[in-house]
């Protein structure tokens, strides 16, 4: 089963086909030889030749030819919507993952991976790290659901055939996660955005929503309401969570999503402010998401043409005006290209939260902070 939000934005096909080891065979197509079903990954060549209705994710390619339709009529089984068609085939050069990168205009884009290329620097390997999103705990299955950010920014090369229509590209803006677990949160937001006008090397994602707590069958509380901000710029990773500083966001039912954070640990101290909007001719996507009890359901919303204003500044406490003093990294970058979304429910005003933390749970997160200082 398998979802694709199109180029124009305009519908979203639902491709609903057998899967064997990770290729998508269309019923009507007919399936995919015998031998490919029992290989693991394909090179990108081979792909193109033996697969003839289904999908590969490599490492550094993405490819898929997917038969489906847009669900106009009633549901995603056969025949309960206008059939359409999406082919891709591209190459991906990451650019930054979830950590400190080497700025874009210092990247190689013969090379694959960023994470050694700064040697005259004199910059350590450990530099370059990148880390867990949502903290060291949501590496592993303990949270519902898992989200990881795979890259925050990245450039993409090579086609896509929506339709008949066949869009051409080089080192297009690329973002990719996953999500997996049971069931997304009962209510979240998520914004995106690593085409800016004027500023190529930034991006930035917000997301937060609530999410289970592990041991969650125990008495107690049993979910939490957390958001993160996480921005990369000129090479360095600006991560803003509730256990390293403050994050609070405002986001209306449709149309508005509001962000704003600090972070106060360590010797570099920032804070950000991020508003997106969408006209109000837009009113977004409805996708699928995977629910609890009632499997993948139309439960979210989205939009690729939120207009977007992200500031970041650098702040230091000033003790004789008792508070911080902000100096801009980022006045005003713009884009018209965000992705925006909300999800989950109810959605009945706008959703006001400052996001805060069990101290037990904050304590657990905290811990490599913590040891790196000895």
């Amino acid at each position: 089963d398998a979802q694709a939000l199109g180029c124009t934005f305009e519908w979203t096909p639902d491709f609903v086909a057998k899967q064997h080891d990770g290729h998508l065979n269309d019923e009507e197509e007919g399936e995919t030889p015998e031998n490919v079903k029992e290989i693991a990954a394909l090179t990108p060549e081979e792909w193109r030749e033996a697969v003839r209705s289904g999908f590969q994710i490599l490492p550094f390619h993405f490819q898929g030819r997917l038969n489906g339709h847009d669900g106009t009529q009633g549901g995603v089984k056969a025949d309960q919507g206008e059939a359409g068609v999406a082919e891709y085939d591209f190459s991906i050069r990451p650019v930054a993952g979830w950590g400190n990168y080497v700025p874009l205009h210092e990247t190689n884009p013969s090379m694959n991976s960023t994470s050694f290329q700064d040697k005259e620097s004199g910059r350590s390997r450990n530099y370059y790290r990148q880390y867990s999103t949502a903290g060291w705990l949501a590496s592993f299955p303990v949270f519902e659901p898992h989200w990881q950010i795979t890259m925050a920014h990245a450039r993409a090369s090579g086609k896509v055939n929506w339709n008949g229509t066949v869009y051409e590209f080089e080192d297009a803006p690329f973002y990719g996660e996953k999500n997996w677990g049971g069931a997304f949160p009962t209510k979240w937001y998520w914004s995106q955005c690593n085409s800016f006008d004027d500023y190529p090397d930034l991006s930035f994602t917000a997301g937060g929503g609530i999410r289970q707590l592990p041991f969650s069958f125990l008495p107690g509380k049993r979910t939490e309401t957390l958001g993160l901000i996480g921005i990369h710029y000129q090479g360095r990773f600006f991560e803003i969570v509730p256990w390293t500083g403050e994050m609070e966001w405002s986001v209306w039912p449709w149309g508005r999503w509001e962000f704003r954070g600090k972070c106060v640990e360590g010797d570099n101290q920032f804070e950000a402010e991020i508003v997106a909007v969408t006209d109000e001719d837009v009113p977004g996507v409805l996708l699928r998401a995977p629910t609890k009890d009632e499997g993948m359901q139309y439960f979210c919303r989205d939009s690729g043409f939120g207009h977007v204003v992200l500031s970041l500044y650098s702040i230091e406490w000033d003790d004789e005006s008792g508070d911080y003093i902000r100096k801009p990294l980022i006045d005003g970058a713009r884009s018209s290209q965000c992705t925006v979304e909300v999800g989950g429910g109810p959605w009945w005003d706008v959703w006001r939260v400052k996001s805060k933390m069990s101290n037990t749970m904050k304590q657990l997160i905290r811990l490599p902070l913590l040891m790196r200082k000895f």
